[in-house]
């Protein structure tokens, strides 16, 4: 597959979204935390599951996204 400028900067606009949107997100899930929220371990589980994941895909699509911008030059 060729990658365009276009497909380049999608990726990294998307991989810019994921560490903005999932690093407020664990700011506030820490916020909430420190606060002494009361649920069940099962919610901080999952939930920090999903922000490691998250910022990894984040990091995946800004590896591709920047390899395909040096690419189309």
């Amino acid at each position: 597959m060729k990658y365009t400028k276009g497909h380049a900067w999608f990726l990294l606009g998307v991989a810019v979204w994921n560490f903005v949107t999932w690093g407020m997100f664990t700011r506030n899930l820490y916020n909430a935390h420190a606060a002494g929220e009361d649920r069940p371990a099962g919610y901080w589980i999952a939930h920090s599951v999903l922000i490691v994941v998250n910022l990894v895909l984040g990091g995946a699509f800004g590896v591709l996204g920047w390899k395909a911008l040096r690419s189309t030059r």
